[in-house]
């Protein structure tokens, strides 16, 4: 087949199809027309079939058109009313969302860490409220201590001045009194002299340690419980996740009171890290103040033993110049 010959053939394929067309186009108008004309044509005996009825119909015609607004007319109350009732529901939903109720219906491994939490807070308003006390106590005992002894000129005389009350600086002179009548005999200052402040060293130390009590475990709280919370805080997440999934649906209703109950469990580590970490810096810093008071205290004793020997010295100087 030459390519003139299948250009013709496919020119009256085209003209065929597209006559085709055009009857089809005309004969539904035709068709349309026809059944728009059955459809109107029986208008005239519908509308007759007033006038042809008995009387009796008219009144069940009247009550048909009574009624058959109603619906109608109730469907705005009934609207209104299931909005109302949805209000009512979002409104419990939100009142429910407390901190209490999120708790209860956390998961059990949530709620142990809230229970945690929440006991590591009682632990770091404990240990402020002991070592508050505890600082204030220890700082005016050792200052009005050094206050006393501010113008005692011997190791005796300073005991004397504070009495039989135990403090640190009670502590440091009769380590040095020990240590002088220990060393009777020996010629050198400079060994008693030493040995004392060794002995003043590990009483000040132990002063630390003791006065230190309790500031580890505010450290450990205001370093872990932040992360202990994101950890309760990942596992009800987790579980709402899950939750989502077996009811198949991104509703905020659906999702919000898991997601809250499992911020509450980061909510609740906050609220025990931040007054720990904030309670340790302010401990620290009285600590440092106190421990400098001990450091006075310690060099007033070495100060008084100094003293001691040299009258000492003196004392023996004399006894033997007048021997001669």
């Amino acid at each position: 087949m030459n390519p003139e010959t299948a250009c013709s053939i496919t020119v009256r394929a085209t003209l065929a199809v597209i006559a085709a067309t055009a009857l089809l186009l005309l004969t539904v108008p035709s068709s349309a027309q026809q059944t728009m004309g059955q459809a109107v044509a029986p208008a005239p005996l519908i509308q007759q079939a007033p006038a042809v009825a008995p009387a009796p119909a008219a009144p069940v015609s009247a009550a048909q058109t009574a009624q058959a607004p109603a619906p109608s007319a109730a469907s705005p109350v009934a609207a209104s009313a299931e909005r109302d009732k949805l209000l009512k529901a979002a409104a419990a939903g939100l009142h429910e969302l407390s901190p209490w109720s999120m708790f209860m219906s956390a998961d059990v491994l949530v709620k142990a860490v809230m229970i945690g939490l929440a006991f590591a807070s009682l632990v770091t308003w404990t240990i402020f409220i002991a070592k508050m006390i505890e600082m204030t106590v220890v700082r005016r005992r050792l200052r009005n201590a050094l206050g006393k002894i501010g113008d005692a000129r011997s190791l005796a005389e300073a005991q004397f001045a504070l009495g039989a009350k135990g403090n640190i600086l009670s502590s440091l002179l009769a380590a040095a009194m020990r240590e002088a009548r220990l060393s009777a005999g020996i010629s050198s200052d400079a060994g008693i002299k030493e040995r004392a402040a060794s002995s003043f060293a590990e009483i000040v130390r132990a002063e630390a340690r003791r006065i230190r009590l309790g500031m580890g475990l505010l450290a450990t709280i205001g370093a872990t419980s932040p992360f202990v919370g994101l950890f309760g805080t990942v596992w009800g997440i987790m579980n709402s996740f899950i939750g989502i999934s077996k009811a198949q649906t991104t509703n905020l209703a659906v999702v919000a009171p898991g997601i809250a109950e499992a911020l509450l469990a980061t909510a609740i580590g906050l609220v025990a890290a931040i007054p720990a970490v904030i309670i340790y810096n302010h401990f620290s810093r009285v600590t440092k103040g106190y421990l400098e008071l001990v450091s006075r205290a310690s060099g007033a004793a070495g100060r008084l033993l100094s003293r001691d020997l040299d009258r000492t010295h003196v004392s023996g100087a004399h006894s033997r110049a007048a021997a001669e």
